[in-house]
């Protein structure tokens, strides 16, 4: 494969980071506080954290991890990930995640994983065979089997993982779930999360594949489709258009739903559903929609009543609730609580909760607080609680679960019928022909 690479990726996959030099043991030295430079951390307290798929949201998610050392960086695109690359100049390279394990796994303390969605699994598991904390970035994964296994093996390691819905750990989720609990607007029997998405550089409405070519130099095409079987190279798939493929994406939904239904599935603590019904635009068996509305509904579960629960995406929004003041609208992205006693609006990631109608605002007594706070960034809050040895607020453990749930509405889709869930037996029970997408089509040599 090198033979393949141009002469800059071949410099960037052979330069030797101060990891591999003799100065390293210098570098990680224990070093009085005090005297380093800025007040951070001593060497020997950070972590050693390598990046998977560092080109887009791997970037970014590293960005808020500089307080560590940045050891390694893995991508199939060094010309994607170059601005990556060239921000961490000590960082080893590799475009083949299993290389960089094979010869650095003795330096790594901790995993980002930002590649697409058919790539989570295979790379998250691999990392936890090793033993390795893991941020994994939102739906966790490209099919309901594959998240059940990640769960069940971090539970297995535990270490400290996150999935990458960052709106977990705002203010906002928090107040809303206080504010749920606390009765602020009566028993929830609906909820409503909506996206505006489309016609964008992300995702072309009506989008079909361009015609296949050849791979570009710079990117090592099959190492990019595996573990799924390979298709035929199309700039339709690469860099950033894979999400609306069903092969490689999860769509709007699996896109979006984790940072949507994550206040409703914490503050309501919804289970697994046991109905998804979709209807959708045109679509596929290739291409996911470019609009879709999704109903879960959720059985009673403790004292609380069941829950419809309607994900809506493209240029479709709710029904405007009567309570919103004249010449208010609801926002372009965001989610909305109905109860009995009124509505709670929010962003889409929980932010800046209001009451409707927003005059009960005005006397609204909030409730004690009695959630614990992050006073720090969602990546920040990983690398805190792996040093702690526990377990972080969306650990595998809880968004897993969230995880599932998104996923199941993207099979729903894809069976262009209702589904009925069985949870414990991971069946869907009324279309048996829609069960084979809640497993992975790995190529062979790969599976969970």
């Amino acid at each position: 494969m090198d033979s393949e690479k141009t002469k800059d990726q071949t410099r960037l996959l052979t330069r030797r980071s101060f990891l591999g030099d003799a100065a390293a043991g210098a570098a990680f030295s224990l070093v009085p506080a005090e005297v380093l430079a800025g007040g951070g951390p001593p060497p020997s307290d950070r972590l050693n954290i390598a990046g998977i798929g560092v080109g887009n949201r791997g970037q970014a998610v590293l960005s808020e991890c500089e307080t560590e050392n940045i050891v390694a960086l893995c991508d199939v695109d060094p010309q994607y990930a170059s601005e990556t690359f060239e921000t961490y100049p000590n960082a080893e390279i590799f475009t083949d995640y299993r290389r960089m394990f094979d010869r650095m796994g003795g330096d790594i303390d901790a995993v980002v994983i930002a590649t697409p969605d058919h790539a989570h699994a295979a790379v998250t598991m691999a990392a936890l065979d090793l033993k390795k904390h893991v941020y994994c970035e939102k739906p966790l994964a490209h099919t309901v089997a594959e998240v059940r296994r990640m769960r069940e093996k971090a539970r297995e390691t535990n270490v400290t993982t996150q999935m990458g819905n960052q709106g977990h750990s705002g203010e906002g989720t928090r107040l809303i779930h206080e504010w749920i609990n606390a009765g602020a607007i009566g028993p929830v029997r609906e909820v409503h999360c909506w996206t505006p998405l489309h016609g964008s550089y992300y995702w072309p409405r009506h989008m079909e594949p361009k015609k296949a070519s050849a791979a570009p130099d710079h990117l090592a095409w099959d190492l990019w489709c595996r573990p799924t079987p390979r298709k035929p190279y199309s700039p339709s798939y690469h860099p950033r258009h894979w999400r609306a493929w069903w092969h490689f994406g999860c769509g709007m939904l699996g896109d979006m739903g984790c940072h949507h239904m994550d206040a409703p599935y914490w503050a309501l603590d919804l289970q697994a559903p046991s109905r998804v019904e979709a209807s959708c635009s045109q679509t596929n068996a290739a291409r996911a929609p470019d609009r879709s509305i999704v109903t879960y509904t959720f059985p009673a579960r403790n004292e609380r009543g069941p829950v419809k629960l309607r994900w809506y995406d493209g240029d479709i929004k709710p029904p405007r609730p009567a309570q919103l003041k004249a010449g208010r609208n609801l926002r372009k992205m965001g989610i909305l609580f109905v109860g009995e006693n009124g509505c709670l609006h929010s962003g889409h990631t929980g932010e800046d909760p209001v009451l409707i109608p927003m005059s009960r605002m005005e006397d609204f007594d909030l409730p004690p607080e009695h959630l614990p706070r992050v006073e720090k960034s969602h990546p920040q809050h990983w690398i805190e609680c792996c040093k702690q040895g526990k377990q972080a607020d969306s650990g595998f453990h809880y968004s897993g679960g969230l995880a599932e749930i998104v996923l199941l509405g993207t099979v729903a889709i894809r069976a262009r019928k209702p589904i009925e869930w069985d949870a414990e037996a991971m069946k869907i029970t009324n279309v048996p022909e829609a069960n084979r997408f809640l497993r992975p089509n790995f190529r062979k040599g790969f599976s969970l």
